[in-house]
């Protein structure tokens, strides 16, 4: 037997190599970490901090629980963690979907309308002077209003066009518009100056900027929904509130409406599909009505002082919404709670080491010298798996471990591959040469 022999696959269990436990003495470790006898793992486990934790992780042991009865306070907390995370995230997930739809409020808009005259100076050195003229002035503010931030009077409107009368301005001159664009820089309110010294009647045409944009309704499909003005999407949900009322639905083809005689005059046809009242609305809706103010831009010097006032109904931003996206864009609580779950890993972490320490120590005090060989031979195992060692080089060396059972069997099955293999190469040669 030559020391390099190879061992054959024998159903016999080899001296030395027990199947068994690794740790005989009560499944204790051999060697916890921060031990004198083992390295300490401490490094890789924190540099193994910065990964994704499980809320496994934060879990105590039942072996640590026994030991330690207060820590039942700490994993009633923990369950309270739990429930305390699915309602946050609820929470959260209910915001999110209240904050797609559009939250509004109807407020109160103040609207001032005032204006001053200046007669004619006949010494006036400018042409200006020499003119008498007038300022007719439109602004607006919100009563109560709650927020931070003003909003600019303009920012409520989509249009404003002034009408003068066309008698005294001609048709080419009565007319001052201001209309929104991309590019409209929001304004507290508008001037309009114009020379003049008698009293003028003028009309002021103000249009709301609705978000989402309304329309009105045309006067049929009005008196169906009883809707003046409203969204588009609300439009669509009460015809669908009132095809459901009605039973307007074909039980059969779900697809199709079935009209009445009130829907078959507003759409034209008996029946139609669902899916087709959205084009089919457009032809109905209409721009929304403006809001029409009628004044008298006085000269008269008794009614320079006097202002109008008008309370329009506008629809703001609901205060809360703001603070509901400020919520989901918070971060500093998030790594609040992120600091604090990376000081609770590191000390469960810590907790669990201690618990292997304390193994370890009350293994070696109940029997030190078996729990050494037992650490010895774990080891050794160990050893031998890192470095792909195969069999017991202690037993090997010695001639008794050639006599067992299995050697006899290893020796002729060695010897049959061998002969086998010498097989085929010669009758490769041969059908070399034949050839």
């Amino acid at each position: 037997m030559t020391p390099g022999l190879q061992h054959p696959p024998t159903v016999v269990q080899r001296p030395g190599m027990p199947s068994g436990a690794r740790m005989p003495h009560q499944g204790a470790p051999m060697g916890p970490p921060g031990s004198p006898y083992m390295g300490s793992p401490t490094a890789p486990a924190r540099s193994r901090s910065a990964k994704r934790r499980k809320m496994a992780d934060k879990i105590l042991p039942q072996r640590i629980r026994e030991l330690v009865p207060e820590s039942q306070a700490y994993m009633d907390l923990l369950a309270f963690e739990r429930k305390l995370d699915q309602t946050i995230m609820r929470k959260r997930v209910d915001i999110q979907e209240a904050l797609k739809r559009p939250m509004k409020q109807k407020r109160k808009l103040r609207l001032y309308i005032s204006n001053t005259f200046n007669p004619a100076k006949p010494d006036a050195e400018d042409s200006d002077g020499s003119i008498a003229s007038w300022e007719l002035r439109v602004e607006g503010k919100l009563l109560d209003d709650p927020s931070k931030q003003k909003r600019k009077f303009s920012s409520f409107f989509k249009s404003l066009v002034i009408e003068l009368d066309k008698d005294l301005y001609g048709p080419d001159n009565h007319l001052v518009e201001w209309h929104r664009t991309p590019t409209t820089q929001e304004t507290d309110g508008f001037q309009v100056k114009r020379p003049g010294d008698l009293s003028v009647r003028c009309t002021l045409l103000l249009m709301l900027d609705y978000q989402p944009p309304q329309f009105k309704l045309d006067p049929r499909l009005a008196r169906l929904l009883g809707l003046h003005t409203q969204s588009r999407s609300a439009i669509v949900q009460a015809l669908w509130q009132y095809v459901k009322t009605n039973r307007l639905q074909d039980s059969h083809d779900k697809e199709y409406i079935n009209g009445d005689k009130y829907f078959q005059q507003i759409f034209d046809c008996p029946r139609l599909k669902f899916s087709e009242i959205p084009q089919r609305l457009t032809a109905l809706l209409l721009p929304p009505d403006p809001i029409v103010i009628n004044h008298v831009i006085s000269v008269d010097p008794s009614d320079q002082k006097k202002t109008a006032c008008y309370d329009i109904d506008v629809e703001v931003e609901e205060p809360l919404k703001g603070q509901m996206s400020s919520f989901l864009l918070s971060t500093a609580n998030q790594q609040e709670i992120s600091a604090l779950d990376s000081k609770i890993h590191e000390t469960i972490e810590s907790i669990n080491q201690l618990k292997i320490q304390r193994d370890f120590m009350l293994s070696f005090s109940r029997d030190p010298k078996g729990y050494v060989q037992d650490l010895l031979r774990s080891q050794s195992r160990d050893l031998k798996v890192m470095t792909d060692v195969a069999g017991n080089p202690e037993e090997e060396r010695r001639a008794e471990f050639y006599h067992q059972p299995w050697s006899q069997e290893a020796v002729s099955r060695y010897f049959y591959c061998k002969i086998q293999q010498r097989r085929q190469e010669l009758e490769q040669s041969l059908v070399v040469r034949n050839t």
